[in-house]
């Protein structure tokens, strides 16, 4: 049985394969049930290789799934080049059969294409990474005119359920450009209940950082990892748990 995927729901050419996956499908007992795609975060090797052996299976297209070792930084690699699990948290490939991926479980996962599909990336863009500027780095890496460029934003925390510190919200106003201020007060909500903390809107906070680079054309947000427990992992609501992938081709 194939597990299910999440097929974004944007207007991307054919020639631009982009699929996330959910917990579903996979041999991982838990708390990294079932569908567990990393290595790192305490699951038997023997059911993470297994799992990744489901995935290849499923997308036959994909000649090479290019995996990163993510540091919550601003790096962007092209896929598929160098060092096997290079240290960054963003990756770019114009080549065939290259599929770039990222592993999520609450941080933001965003998908990039041309219109023209003829180059692609994946970021992987929690809160310290917009804050670092993983999507500016992304894009710039792709070296393509950002009004031809589309955006999906995968599974991540929600705003009803991502509660920061003050310093979060101070640290993105520290940085935002005059005319983008208000915007990005308004992803930070106080928290009544607890002074000096706020919910944090990842998806506002990256349509502001794709819009100021001239994306206009940005799909997805809304699905909340926190709160759909059966189809996502969350690091926040369980701590030890398996990531998702969401991974974007040229085909």
């Amino acid at each position: 049985m194939m597990p299910p995927f999440i097929r974004p729901d944007w207007p991307a050419p054919s020639s631009v394969i982009a699929v996330c996956t959910t917990r579903l499908g996979g041999c991982s007992a838990a708390p990294y049930g079932s569908f567990n795609l990393a290595y790192h975060v305490g699951d038997a090797d023997n059911c993470v290789e297994q799992n990744r052996n489901i995935l290849a299976a499923t997308l036959p297209s994909v000649a090479e799934f290019s995996w990163l070792s993510q540091v919550h930084g601003a790096d962007a690699v092209q896929a598929g080049q160098g060092e096997c699990y290079p240290a960054a948290d963003a990756q770019w490939s114009r080549s065939k059969g290259v599929a770039c991926v990222v592993l999520t479980a609450d941080c933001l996962p965003v998908l990039l294409c041309s219109a023209s599909g003829h180059v692609v990336a994946a970021a992987h863009a929690g809160w310290r990474g917009l804050l670092a500027g993983v999507l500016e780095t992304t894009v710039a890496a792709m070296n393509t005119s950002t009004d031809q460029l589309l955006a999906w934003l995968g599974p991540a925390i929600g705003p009803a359920a991502f509660e920061v510190g003050s310093e979060v919200r101070e640290a993105f106003l520290s940085v935002a450009r005059p005319s983008a201020v208000c915007a990005v007060k308004q992803c930070f909500v106080p928290n009544a209940g607890r002074p000096e903390h706020y919910f944090c809107d990842l998806y506002a906070l990256a349509r502001i950082r794709l819009s100021a680079l001239g994306i206009t054309n940005i799909f997805g947000g809304g699905l909340c990892t926190y709160s759909d427990s059966e189809r996502f992992y969350s690091y926040r609501r369980d701590r030890e748990t398996g990531r998702m992938a969401s991974m974007i081709m040229v085909r």
